[in-house]
């Protein structure tokens, strides 16, 4: 019973990672600001980062929240979009390599190896990068969020 419950979550993650990795952002939305880069022509400039599934559980002791784990691989000199995690309450932990962050209203910060932060829900993530143009950095990133509610919402270009 057990391994039926994990290996649906894990397909339910494998979702997310797809639904993550991908833009919902319509065509029509890629016009260019003049003199403004725009996050999709950022992201077309340099590598983003990938999700890898490990876990997602309800947490039976917490009526509709949901436990949600992933490996977040950042290849040299890649990326993340400016983001939002909706109502979640983010835990990443720096497993490998450095990466700068930075949360709206907030400086801009260094994590190392073996070091970690939280987001409080609702925070804009509006800078994430693996600092190294040759190295490789990896997170392990655990989200308690709403049951169904999307893990990972890009922004979105004016």
């Amino acid at each position: 019973m057990i391994g039926m419950r994990i290996a649906g979550g894990l397909l339910a993650v494998a979702a997310l990672a797809t639904a993550c990795s991908t833009s919902d952002r319509p065509a029509h939305a890629e016009r260019p600001t003049p003199g403004v880069v725009s996050p999709a022509a950022m992201a077309s400039t340099r590598p983003t980062e990938t999700l890898r599934p490990l876990l997602q559980q309800a947490l039976p002791n917490v009526k509709g929240k949901t436990f949600t784990s992933v490996i977040v691989d950042f290849p040299p000199d890649a990326r993340a979009m400016p983001h939002r995690h909706g109502h979640a309450f983010v835990y990443a932990y720096v497993l490998e390599g450095t990466v700068r962050s930075r949360l709206e209203g907030k400086p801009v910060r260094t994590y190392h190896q073996g070091e970690n932060w939280v987001e409080e829900p609702g925070a804009h993530h509006v800078l994430t990068e693996n600092t190294s143009s040759t190295e490789r950095a990896e997170l392990l990133v655990v989200f308690v969020s709403n049951t169904g509610e999307k893990l990972k919402v890009d922004d979105r270009t004016p």
